[in-house]
């Protein structure tokens, strides 16, 4: 059992749980789309799931962590989870298969048997409201609020966690500064779910779930909502515990554990570790940062002229060059997140520009 324990503690760590995801992510949606889509690929992910869950719940610290206030939404959040994205893709794969027989997409057949909003769908709507707030009254009864005693200035809970709808943000902060994780990301998200409909004018889907049609698309704003998001928010729920620290599912959360940062700047690796300078760290930022301000500069600048002239020059001649640019921007700002962990987990590097001068890191 010890071993069982141990290896899924493995799994479960930050760089392990997040490759992994990105396999199942891309095997779901490509290789075995077809096979995922199916009903029993559902009840057989909603079945394993709940005997993980009621399993694992023999172990105490793992029943600790979930059955919490707080953390009790975020695991029937999982299930909804599952659930609506096995939906969508469902029905998109069944109707992929019917424009390929050159047949009308559900929707449309559908939509030969219409209803009036009143009164049908106003008393669907209000027996799905009754219903929800009889569940909501019912779980306010039963759940205990997770309500703190007053704030104390002196002591601050240890580990200190945001809502869970930020603990993804609050995960960022392990990769980026404050200043990009807690005020640019955040923009950025907002800005680039607002610009999403004026930069993707391509008319298929719209009114219909497809997937065939629309790939990179659906592809990306996946990936940027599970990898990027939930996974975070996993990550920052179940796995971290005090003082940050990583702990596995059937891990005891010990306040006294250590972890020893070797988190090293870039700028540290060119001038101690490659002996530059007599290894020694010039005092001027500029200097000393000079290696990572460009590549930070040629990544931002130099990337959306590269992938307009290679593998994405094909968009960039159906979306014009506004809107092209705009969209890879965004793009290259979400993969600065993916790329951030993997130099963090495989190289220690904490930041490609530290001036800490003017508080400006990245």
């Amino acid at each position: 059992m010890s071993f069982i324990t141990d290896f899924i503690n493995f799994l479960c760590r930050p760089a392990i749980l997040f490759t992994l995801s990105c396999v199942a992510f891309y095997l779901v949606l490509f290789p075995f789309r077809e096979k995922f889509a199916k009903k029993s690929a559902l009840y057989t992910i909603l079945i394993s799931m709940a005997v993980f869950i009621l399993v694992s719940m023999l172990n105490p610290t793992f029943r600790d962590v979930v059955t919490k206030p707080d953390n009790v939404p975020i695991v029937l959040m999982l299930f909804l989870l599952a659930f609506f994205c096995w939906l969508p893709l469902h029905k998109a794969v069944k109707n992929d298969n019917l424009i390929a027989e050159g047949k009308d997409v559900e929707n449309k057949q559908e939509a030969k048997e219409l209803v009036f909003t009143w009164p049908d769908l106003i008393f669907s709507e209000f027996i799905c409201a009754i219903i929800v707030w009889s569940a909501l009254l019912i779980w306010a009864i039963t759940i205990r609020a997770p309500l703190e005693e007053p704030a104390n200035p002196v002591e601050t809970p240890n580990p200190s966690k945001a809502p869970w709808y930020f603990l993804g943000l609050q995960e960022m902060l392990v990769y980026f500064d404050p200043w990009l994780a807690g005020v640019v990301f955040p923009t950025l998200i907002v800005v680039g779910l607002i610009v999403l409909p004026y930069i993707d004018v391509n008319p298929k889907g719209n009114g219909y779930y497809c997937f065939k049609e629309r790939k990179f698309a659906i592809t990306t704003y996946l990936f940027g909502f599970l990898i990027l998001w939930i996974v975070l928010i996993v990550l920052g729920t179940f796995l971290r515990g005090p003082n940050w620290n990583f702990y596995g599912p059937y891990e005891v959360w010990d306040l006294h554990k250590l972890e020893a940062l070797r988190n090293v700047n870039l700028s540290e690796y060119i001038f101690r570790y490659a002996g530059l300078n007599g290894g020694k760290l010039p005092d001027f930022w500029l200097f000393r940062e000079l290696v990572g301000i460009i590549l930070v500069i040629g990544y931002m600048v130099a990337g959306p002229i590269i992938l307009a002239r290679t593998v994405m020059k094909g968009f960039l001649e159906k979306m014009g060059k506004p809107r092209f640019y705009i969209m890879v921007t965004i793009l290259l700002l979400m993969a600065s997140l993916p790329i951030k962990m993997i130099l963090r987990w495989t190289i220690n590097l904490k930041y490609i520009v530290a001036i800490p001068e003017y508080f400006f890191n990245i």
